[in-house]
């Protein structure tokens, strides 16, 4: 599976050499991989370049982890109480759709151009994965587990904490991943239509602007894309260790 994956990026890398070497493509509008990578590691040694990703890392890891402590007990309590979830599915189903890059102006308002501004508005978008995966996974609770449960004298706490949680966590931690990439992508976004200090998404629009380098633009996308795939991989190696059952 590895070797087919690398052979599928190695293919990918290829055509994109000869496509942009051909003369259908401006030599400054796609540059090919072999250009990109050699800034790539241009980059890699620039100290501003890594704090721009560090930023946009740490924001990341921010997000995911407010979202995380939002989402999963706001689901174990919608999906446990059906009183409180019809009280709120107006809100929610409301709420949900609306992306949070349009809330951009309202965020820069209310926050101004720190580093809060990004984080909220990943914070936003990363909750409904976990928040839904959470209720649906207490849909799929078995009744006799929450029954032996009552059985044995464990409250509505307890029953959430030791027999819901538990049986949720594979569908959390799907909720996490999908999380994650989608945090990520409104982080970067953020940071190339806001502006700020710091971040890849604000190495991008450097990029642009001025003479325009497209080699550095794709830079901070391939780097954007890389922590993507990290990520993403990192959480499912985590989900088959932890909840391989």
């Amino acid at each position: 599976m590895f070797a087919r994956g690398l052979l599928g990026i190695a293919g990918f890398l290829v055509v994109w050499e000869l496509f942009a070497r051909s003369p259908l493509v401006p030599g400054d509008a796609l540059p090919p991989p072999s250009v990109v990578a050699g800034e790539l590691f241009t980059q890699l040694g620039d100290e501003t370049f890594l704090r721009h990703v560090i930023a946009t890392v740490l924001a990341l890891l921010i997000a995911v982890v407010i979202a995380v402590v939002i989402a999963v007990p706001s689901g174990l309590v919608l999906g446990s109480v059906p009183a409180v979830r019809h009280a709120t599915r107006a809100v929610i189903e409301f709420l949900r759709p609306i992306p949070s890059v349009a809330l951009i102006p309202l965020a820069l308002v209310m926050l101004g151009f720190g580093p809060e501004t990004k984080i909220t508005l990943a914070v936003y978008a990363a909750l409904w994965p976990i928040l839904f995966n959470t209720i649906y996974a207490l849909d799929e609770l078995d009744p006799l587990h929450v029954d032996t449960a009552r059985v044995f004298g464990f409250g509505r706490t307890r029953i959430l904490l030791q027999v819901a949680l538990p049986s949720a966590l594979p569908f959390v931690l799907t909720g996490i991943r999908l999380a994650a990439t989608t945090a990520l992508v409104v982080l970067v976004s953020v940071e190339l239509m806001s502006g700020g200090e710091i971040g890849i998404g604000y190495f991008i629009m450097e990029a642009r602007s001025g003479p325009g380098r497209m080699d550095q633009v794709l830079v901070g996308t391939v780097v954007a894309g890389v922590i993507g795939v990290v990520v993403n991989q990192g959480l499912e190696r985590v989900q088959k260790r932890w909840v391989a059952w």
